[in-house]
């Protein structure tokens, strides 16, 4: 069945259509509502807060590792750039077409921490040192790490729909991690529900896992269509350069819709469990 998705990111009206068969939850809350992740935060009932990432050489370092990994996509792809001129803002002007663009993120999308020349363990310290929990970048369901790279073009439907990771059992105990890496900005950085983690079930109207299209793509998270208290309303955190957004799974995020006229966006998922003892 196909539905319009209809938001407001920062009081802006945004649509598009999502094929998928749509339901109400049980009257249920799916945050747990102690020792998680967040409970030590005095932000916890925002779900989100922006903290600081690492020192400006330690993001240069891995801004030219997610750089590495582009370009090499893009040249197993016959796509040609120049290493030392090419823009990761300028993407768009090589990568012309969707289905150009699926096949570079289908390299993209699937890192592990072994892909990149940058230790991004040093991370998982670093917010666990601020959330009061040791974390690891290692997921045991998935046997593996999980590290995806979002690219964003400018006026184009390269989003997710809004979501809960949580949803999907291998991210119910983790630190959600955006991190910008370019062309981030008010424009085209990830949008966010505050407090929609607390939201239970029965007031909200979505897919099953792998359940939504858009602009045929499949999703692996479920799309969130509305909530009891009607569109859905977003707004973006924004943070800079060295900076990060650290959130629940809980959170309702996503629809990062890049309203730039001629900059991709390029951003770092991160997810970190917490270290079993």
């Amino acid at each position: 069945m196909e539905k319009i998705c209809k938001i407001f990111i920062d009081n802006k009206p945004f649509e598009f259509k999502v094929e998928g068969e749509f339901f109400w939850g049980k009257p249920e809350l799916l945050y747990p509502q102690k020792d998680n992740v967040l409970s030590k935060m005095s932000w916890e009932n925002e779900g989100f807060n922006i903290v600081e990432a690492f020192e400006e050489l330690d993001f240069l370092k891995l801004q030219a590792s997610v750089k590495n990994i582009i370009i090499d996509a893009l040249k197993t792809n016959n796509v040609a750039v120049d290493n030392e001129t090419f823009d990761l803002k300028d993407y768009h002007k090589f990568v012309t077409t969707d289905a150009l663009h699926n096949q570079v993120i289908a390299i993209t999308r699937n890192l592990e921490t072994s892909d990149f020349d940058f230790d991004i363990d040093l991370l998982a310290k670093r917010f666990g040192d601020i959330l009061g929990y040791q974390l690891t970048s290692y997921v045991e369901e998935l046997k593996k790490s999980h590290i995806q790279i979002r690219i964003s073009r400018p006026q184009s439907l390269d989003i997710n729909p809004p979501h809960r990771d949580g949803y999907l059992s291998y991210w119910e105990d983790i630190i959600n991690v955006w991190l910008p890496i370019a062309g981030c900005n008010e424009k085209s950085s990830l949008p966010v529900v505050a407090k929609s983690h607390l939201i239970p079930e029965n007031e909200i109207l979505r897919t099953e896992s792998k359940g939504a299209k858009i602009n045929g793509n499949i999703y692996y998270v479920p799309c969130i269509l509305e909530t009891k208290s009607g569109v859905i309303k977003m707004t973006r955190p924004n943070p800079m350069e060295s900076e990060a957004l650290l959130f629940s799974p809980f959170l309702i995020h996503g629809a990062a819709v890049n309203e730039n006229e001629d900059i991709t966006r390029v951003s770092l998922e991160l997810r970190f469990p917490k270290q079993k003892n």
